[in-house]
């Protein structure tokens, strides 16, 4: 299956923080954003699922334990609605808007939890987030590594993801770093073991070129 060029927007900046539970994706969007703030720029900062009122309605159906099991193409489906609606709703606006746009979770995750970890066909799995996206890719993604077996003790209670066995996290984290290898000008992988201001000081260097580019 051949994919379309990707989409670099030329206004604004698109970051993306991806990885596997208790990586540290949350903390390390907010520092970003606050800095970026504290800079001057214009921030959003947003996630998925969940950035929209639509998106929240649907983060509840495919993350609350209460849902229960679901097809493994409904779910790949639900989530690129929530990618869709985020997108042209949130995502596009910003960054015509000149912002630093800094989402927790994107394409990455759709592609290594429903593609890796429910064994999904990876080329139709992509060739529907890369629709539902309009194939809208970020300047840089920050892929925050941590082994599965380590994250899982970060968190207290788990939601229908979390709640997976560790095999399935473990395929994920391999379909992350794998995704990773493809595209390096567009990824920084980082241990997210590592202190959080280490972390934190690693994702503002590798962004300053985006940023400088962005307002040259």
């Amino acid at each position: 299956m051949r994919f379309p060029e990707p989409t670099f927007t030329d206004s604004g900046v698109f970051v993306a923080l991806e990885g596997g539970e208790g990586a540290g994706k949350s903390t390390q969007s907010q520092l970003l954003a606050s800095w970026l703030t504290d800079r001057g720029y214009g921030v959003l900062l947003t996630r998925e699922p969940g950035g929209t009122p639509v998106g929240t309605a649907l983060r509840g159906i495919v993350l609350d334990p209460a849902t229960g099991a679901l097809s493994s193409r409904t779910e790949a489906l639900l989530y690129a609605a929530d990618k869709a609606e985020h997108v042209d709703t949130i995502v596009l606006p910003a960054l015509a808007d000149g912002q630093v746009v800094v989402t927790d979770r994107y394409i990455d995750s759709t592609l290594a939890y429903q593609g890796a970890g429910r064994a999904l066909v990876p080329e139709e799995l992509e060739a529907v987030a890369l629709w539902a996206t309009g194939n809208l890719r970020p300047h840089l993604t920050v892929l925050l590594d941590v082994d599965p077996a380590i994250g899982h003790t970060r968190f207290e209670g788990q939601d229908r993801i979390e709640a997976e066995p560790l095999e399935f996290h473990r395929r994920v984290r391999q379909s992350f770093l794998d995704l990773a290898l493809r595209d390096p000008e567009h990824y920084v992988v980082l241990d997210g073991r590592a202190p959080i201001d280490d972390i934190q000081q690693s994702i503002r260097k590798r962004l300053e070129p985006w940023l400088t580019q962005a307002s040259s």
